[in-house]
C-alpha cells in the first residue's frame, strides 16, 4: 500500500461550474491534514478568480478514505477541513462568509470495487470547497427607439424620424422643431436622463467623413446640426448639464436612403 501511495500526486485541483455553485476540490497525502505551497496558492486562487459580488457564502467539508476506524477518520477528515478554513483566513477571507466547515470522515468504496483501488481511495481523501453564488444580475442590452422612454438604459438610441435637415444645412426644419417640442416635454419630465446628441451626414467625397455647412462655409456639418438640437433643447428647458452634443459626420449610415443619413440621433450616456 505504502509503495503505491508514493506515486500519487500531492494534489489534485478540481473545478465543477454549476448554474449557483461552484466547487474545488483539495487532495491530500494519506494521513495526512497539511498543505504545500503551492496546494495554498491554487486553493486560494480559486476564490479569488470567482467574481466577489456573487459569493454568498463558502462551504468546507473534509473527507478521508475508507482505511482506518471512524473515530480517527472523523477527527483526521476535521483537521483537514479546518487547515483549508485557516489558510482562507490568511489570506484575507472573511470569516462571516464562511458558514460550514465539517469534517464528515471516510468515504465507503463498494465491495465489488477492485480495480485502481489507491486510485479511488486518493480521490476520497479530500476537501471540497463550495462557493454558494448569487444568480447573475438580468442582462439589458440597449434598444433603438423613435421617441423618449421613461425606462431607458444607458447605450439606448433614440431616431427622431422628423429630425432631418436639408442637405448641406445645419438649420432645423418645423417639423424637426415640432419634434423636439414633443421630446423637450419628455425630457423635462424625465430628469434623470443624461443624453450625447449625435450629429450625422450623408453624400460626402469618398476622402471625406464630414461634410461642409454651406451657411458656415466650414467642414463641420455633423457637429453643427447636433449644436442645433442643442441649443433648441436648452431653450426648450431642458438643462444644459444632462446634454453633450457631438457630429460623427458620415461614419455611421443607417443604409437606408441618403436622406435619412442626414439626421440627429440622441444617445442615454447616463440614468
Amino acid at each position: 500500500m505504502l509503495r503505491l501511495i508514493k506515486f500519487l500526486p500531492l494534489f489534485i485541483f478540481g473545478f465543477i461550474q454549476a448554474q449557483e455553485e461552484a466547487v474545488s476540490s483539495v487532495y491530500f497525502e494519506f494521513d495526512k491534514f497539511s498543505l504545500d505551497e503551492k496546494q495554498s496558492k491554487e486553493a486560494i486562487d480559486f476564490i479569488k478568480k470567482t467574481d466577489s459580488t456573487r459569493i454568498e457564502s463558502i462551504q468546507i467539508f473534509g473527507y478521508t478514505d475508507d482505511v482506518g476506524k471512524d473515530a480517527y477518520n472523523f477527527k483526521l477528515s476535521t483537521n483537514r477541513a479546518n487547515t483549508i478554513q485557516n489558510k482562507l483566513l490568511e489570506n484575507g477571507i472573511k470569516n462571516k462568509i464562511i458558514v460550514t466547515i465539517e469534517g464528515k470522515g471516510r468515504v465507503l468504496i463498494d465491495d465489488d470495487i477492485v480495480d485502481n483501488l489507491p486510485e479511488k481511495r486518493s480521490k476520497n481523501r479530500r476537501v471540497d470547497v463550495v462557493l454558494n453564488l448569487r444568480e447573475l444580475p438580468k442582462l439589458e442590452l440597449p434598444g433603438f427607439y423613435n421617441s423618449i422612454q421613461k425606462n431607458h438604459i444607458v447605450g439606448d438610441h433614440i431616431y427622431l424620424d422628423n429630425i432631418l435637415f436639408d442637405k448641406g444645412s445645419s438649420k432645423l426644419t418645423m417639423k424637426a422643431k415640432t419634434e423636439l417640442d414633443k421630446s423637450a416635454l419628455l425630457l423635462v419630465r424625465y430628469k434623470n436622463i443624461q443624453f450625447e446628441i449625435q450629429g450625422h451626414v450623408c453624400c460626402t467625397p469618398p476622402n471625406h467623413k464630414e461634410a461642409i455647412d454651406k451657411d458656415t462655409k466650414k467642414r463641420q456639418l455633423s457637429t453643427n446640426r447636433a449644436q442645433s438640437v442643442y441649443k433648441y433643447l436648452a431653450f426648450r428647458r431642458v438643462q444644459k448639464n444632462r446634454m453633450t452634443f457631438k457630429g460623427y459626420g458620415n461614419t455611421v449610415p443607417l443604409g437606408k436612403n441618403p436622406e435619412y443619413d442626414r439626421r440627429v440621433e440622441l444617445v442615454i450616456t447616463k440614468i
